[in-house]
């Protein structure tokens, strides 16, 4: 092939290559427009970074509210969860405290050192949480915060209408957001002022 011919074959194959380029970019599903229009953003933002693999926290068909510590204010949690807890189960998630993720969002819990042990029962309603006080006098000064998590996490459940802290079996007096102390039924309403929306 001579020289000419060689140069007309290259021009040939740069214009279909150059049809092909615009072919594709015609097709490619977004439609020309002749003035510039607003585009609606997202209704929340999106995350800063992905995982591939969701958090425990994100798994679940069903929620968990869990109340936690943060700022002297109580602060509602929410978990994933394949099933609704048992009331038994929330209250022992509700001891373990925050997790590490939780942890690092500034959540703590006024629980440990409180007591010695916290079991529950639920009669019509009324969730009956027997616990073992400490022994020792730590000078602790959060107790609103302790039992207002415990009294806020299990009547965040539909099949808690009050709670009732018990002591070897008597009721036991315990503090309410405003410092009273009640031995009767506590609902989230005794704690409301302490609660942070998050």
């Amino acid at each position: 092939m001579t020289r000419p011919g060689i140069v007309q074959a290259a021009r040939t194959v740069g214009i279909a290559a150059l049809v092909t380029v615009f072919a594709l970019l015609g097709a490619c599903g977004v439609p020309a427009e002749d003035r510039p229009r607003a585009v609606t953003p997202p209704p929340v933002p999106f995350p800063a970074t992905a995982s591939a693999a969701p958090t425990a926290a994100e798994t679940g068909a069903v929620t968990e509210v869990l109340y936690f510590a943060r700022d002297e204010r109580l602060v509602p949690v929410i978990r994933r969860a394949d099933q609704v807890p048992a009331l038994d189960a929330q209250l022992r998630a509700l001891l373990a405290g925050p997790t590490p993720a939780e942890r690092d969002d500034g959540l703590t819990s006024a629980l440990p050192g409180a007591f010695t042990s916290a079991v529950v029962e639920l009669v019509d309603g009324l969730a009956r949480v027997t616990v073992g006080l400490t022994a020792v006098d730590t000078g602790r000064s959060d107790g609103r915060l302790a039992y207002g998590q415990i009294v806020c996490t299990l009547t965040a459940r539909t099949d808690v209408t009050a709670v009732l802290f018990l002591e070897g079996g008597t009721p036991l007096s315990v503090p309410r957001a405003d410092g009273s102390l009640s031995s009767g039924p506590l609902t989230a309403a005794d704690y409301a002022v302490l609660i942070n929306p998050r």
